[in-house]
């Protein structure tokens, strides 16, 4: 079994990479101080898993913040999901907002818009 795992801390989001099920989560904050060497080892897992994807990947993004470093390694990982999306793989993204999260949600949609896959924007209670 193949999982990337990172624990959240109070400047970075936990992720929840299951290679073996073509599951990502990716929940918290994320204002690291060294975004690149934070990002570094899951966007290797992402490339790793796009030389092989499983036929369908699901991804669940919950952000409460990020900081305009961590939405470049942000978009780096949705361009890997878009070139395994343009490949032939199913890809599901759900963008999870609170209702009242105005950002996040206009967030979500511009990411939709750049690597034009379907994004699901799910409303969740605060």
């Amino acid at each position: 079994m193949e999982v990337y795992i990172c624990e959240a801390t109070v400047k970075t989001p936990a992720i929840n990479f299951d290679l073996d099920s073509g599951t990502l989560e990716i929940r918290g904050r994320s204002t690291p101080e060294d975004t690149i060497a934070f990002y570094k080892p899951f966007l290797e897992a992402m490339d790793k898993y796009a030389n092989s994807p499983q036929p369908t990947t699901v991804v669940t993004f919950e952000l409460e913040y990020f900081n305009t470093s961590s939405s470049r390694s942000i978009l780096s990982a949705l361009r890997k999901l878009q070139s395994i999306h343009l490949a032939g793989s199913a890809v599901t993204i759900n963008w999870l907002y609170e209702e009242t999260d105005d950002d996040i949600l206009e967030a979500g949609i511009e990411y939709g818009d750049i690597i034009n896959i379907p994004f699901n924007m799910i409303k969740i209670d605060e």
